[in-house]
């Protein structure tokens, strides 16, 4: 079955792949069909909400199954910030570097203990006949005091689980516990079969 991710992330889109490849899901961009989405606003509240606009839409444009997802960081101290503004917490779309640097700036003077976080992320597959299926996964971490690692992307260099950071994960490693990968699992029961 044919599915197109809703994203131009690279890091996402190989993320989603090598969890939907297996299972028989032949993974497509709007790029390899040649069409292009419409980059939809993400204005919900929840990352279900947001992942929903980009599913609907997407399956709409496309004709196929389409899944999204919206994900991001959660951190206690910060009353559940940056929450759905991950990819924009400073004020940029996308700007790793600087949404980092304000979350340590953010996170100053919160002590160790209290620097508890978490990745969260909501999927949602969009059916040409109308249904949906969703799954949801979350990951809990803490939030560290330097960048630490050269993999991954976003915060995590910043996103400690146990003694590393999520940039010091090999992709396997992080695939194993990450949010992204426990929403995809659960989902991985919720799809039909190939």
């Amino acid at each position: 079955m044919k599915i197109i991710i809703a994203t131009h992330n690279k890091h996402k889109l190989a993320e989603m792949a090598r969890i939907l490849e297996p299972m028989g899901y032949e993974v497509v961009t709007d790029r390899d069909l040649g069409i292009e989405l419409t980059d939809v606003e993400e204005n919900g509240k929840t990352f279900l909400e947001n992942a929903r606009i980009k599913a609907e839409s997407g399956c709409r444009e496309s004709g196929l199954a389409c899944i999204a997802d919206d994900s991001g960081l959660c951190v206690d101290a910060l009353g559940g910030e940056p929450g759905v503004y991950s990819a924009r917490y400073s004020g940029e779309h996308g700007n790793d570097a600087a949404n980092n640097e304000k979350l340590l700036s953010r996170l100053a003077e919160v002590p160790d203990e209290k620097r508890t976080a978490r990745f969260v992320c909501a999927i949602c597959v969009s059916f040409p006949d109308g249904s949906e299926i969703t799954a949801e996964g979350a990951c809990e971490g803490k939030i560290g005091y330097e960048y630490r690692g050269n993999n991954g992307f976003g915060y995590d260099p910043l996103f400690m689980v146990g003694y590393r950071s999520f940039a010091e994960f090999s992709a396997e490693e992080k695939d194993a516990v990450s949010h992204r990968g426990n929403a995809l699992k659960k989902l991985q029961k919720l799809l039909p079969s190939v």
